[in-house]
């Protein structure tokens, strides 16, 4: 997100939700939260805001139409009435207590909070921040007692970052509006309840999702499908998805003929990459373009998980940055061992 220090809270209110399964209560305030300190006010809006990723989009969707899907109208009714801010963030939170069934979601606090003039893409709008915060941090706390100090352990809101947020920009309304979120707990178990259940979102098919998607399914594909095909050694793995990056960094548009043909190249696996692309597609619920512009901002965030480090036992780890033809792989029969030579002109 942009710097957050000329940003300032219009309205803002807390409910606590826990969960209805394990028969927690919901408890709703009736009132917004009055902020009257500027340094809470700051430190707020840094927590809300920091941890947002600006070019991952999603909106608001519904299978039947889009006026059904409840956190969008309540946000819409918000946006064009102020005034409404308490009752529908009420409505928020009880919805959110709803779809909390899931064995694993822990009760938290529900931060309902009304922005105004946000920096977006180029203009100044109106948003909302939804944030689910579960954890809790224990401090010291000095109190004076008497002519003597004394320390006291208190729990507090933990401010390194939100476990669930969403953050709803009042554009591009008939389409859903543009939506972020944060999803840091749980992420295999109860993020359904999150993103699908409570929210229901899809993300927006721009160019950042086409090349964040596409690098997801070479990524899978390299790791997954090519070892269970072929006879394929992990220093191969490495190389192809080298390749994969390299094309994405090298070139400002994608073409997915152009990209089989450069990347994978050995014909029977460009079958099974178009056969594999064909079900992710199919199990995901994605459609993937066969041109696009490449989105810089996702290929360097698909890079921190393109591993390139050829671990050999517990006792050698390679780092391969490029030049696979400088490895080579053999097998030794008197040891029994399979080995690698690295090629080098000198050494750093």
């Amino acid at each position: 997100m942009q710097p957050t220090d000329q940003i300032h809270i219009h309205q803002a209110i807390v409910h606590k939700v826990g969960n209805m399964a394990r028969g927690e209560k919901l408890t709703l305030s009736e009132n917004k939260l009055t902020l009257n300190d500027e340094l809470v006010r700051q430190l707020l809006v840094k927590y809300f805001l920091q941890h947002f990723n600006e070019h991952e989009q999603y909106k608001f969707t519904h299978h039947s139409s889009l006026g059904l899907n409840e956190v969008y109208t309540y946000c819409k009714h918000i946006f064009n009435d102020q005034n409404t801010f308490v009752a529908e963030s009420r409505h928020i939170a009880q919805l959110l207590y709803q779809v909390s069934t899931h064995a694993r979601i822990k009760e938290g606090e529900l931060y309902v909070v009304h922005l105004q003039r946000l920096p977006f893409e180029q203009e100044e709008v109106d948003a909302l921040i939804l944030v689910k915060s579960e954890s809790r941090n224990t401090f010291l706390k000095l109190l004076q007692h008497g002519k003597n100090l004394e320390i006291v352990a208190e729990e507090g809101l933990n401010m390194q970052k939100p476990d669930k947020a969403c953050l709803i920009f009042k554009t591009a309304e008939a389409d859903g509006y543009r939506v972020c979120i944060i999803d840091n707990t749980n992420k295999q178990q109860d993020a359904q309840y999150w993103l699908t259940d409570f929210l229901q979102l899809t993300p927006v098919a721009d160019n950042y999702h086409h090349t964040n998607e596409v690098l997801s399914m070479c990524k899978q594909f390299v790791t997954e499908a090519l070892p269970a095909q072929f006879d394929i050694t992990k220093g191969q793995q490495i190389d192809i998805m080298h390749r994969s990056l390299d094309y994405f960094k090298e070139n400002e548009h994608f073409d997915m003929q152009q990209f089989t043909q450069e990347v994978i190249a050995v014909p029977e696996m460009v079958d099974q990459f178009q056969e594999f692309k064909d079900n992710y597609e199919k199990a995901r619920h994605v459609q993937f373009e066969d041109e696009f512009d490449i989105h810089l901002a996702a290929v360097k965030k698909q890079s921190k998980v393109f591993k390139s480090v050829l671990k050999l036992d517990k006792n050698f780890h390679i780092y391969i940055h490029g030049r696979r033809d400088l490895l080579e792989r053999g097998y030794d029969e008197t040891t029994g061992k399979h080995y690698y030579k690295v090629y080098f002109d000198e050494e750093a």
